[in-house]
């Protein structure tokens, strides 16, 4: 039970990791310094002080550049890949009682694609956005996704099965909507 409970928290940090990039990081360390939460083997230095400062200001930098007209949509770009990437890590630091090449596995793919599948969803929502309000309306996507992120990694931390269901219907709910943004309009 302790291992399903570890890989809940984990894809749900990877989830919030979409929305944002270091909010779940910075929520992981702030639990792993508390001792609420125990980081898998090999990741101790996620509940080390050096991490949490790094953590707090990535997390203060990421926030206000996601204010600044233009930056916003320029974040998106880079974030995708560093998104990815904070999935990984999330669910690898989280997930405990499986062989490494098993959660290393895990981590890769449920991890980074659910981390890639939110982000592809939120800067599809910031371009929409962009181009139906000429950016006025950005600051109201990037407070419903600094949200968005700080929820998910508070209840994957403190519930861990309500992370992973709030998870899987947003999920469900994004993946529709991407199919709806891409499907080919009909030909006349």
């Amino acid at each position: 039970m302790e291992t399903l409970l570890s890989i809940f928290i984990g894809i749900s940090l990877s989830a919030a990791a979409g929305f944002r990039v270091f909010v779940p990081l910075l929520v992981m360390s702030i639990a792993a310094n508390t001792g609420y939460l125990e980081p898998a083997s090999g990741f101790d230095w996620v509940g080390t002080t050096p991490a949490l400062i790094a953590f707090s200001v990535a997390t203060v930098v990421e926030i206000l550049a996601y204010y600044i007209p233009v930056v916003d949509n320029l974040l998106d770009t880079l974030a995708t890949p560093l998104a990815v990437i904070a999935g990984v890590i999330l669910t690898a630091s989280t997930v405990t009682g499986l062989h490494p090449f098993l959660s290393w596995t895990l981590a890769i793919i449920a991890g980074g694609g659910i981390a890639a599948t939110f982000q592809s969803i939120t800067g599809l929502t910031r371009l929409a956005s962009t181009t139906s309000t000429a950016g006025l309306g950005n600051p109201v996507v990037s407070t419903a996704e600094l949200g968005g992120a700080t929820l998910i990694s508070l209840i994957a931390v403190l519930f861990p099965v309500l992370a992973i269901c709030i998870v899987g219907v947003l999920f469900i709910i994004g993946v529709k909507k991407l199919r709806q943004r891409s499907a080919v309009p009909p030909q006349k």
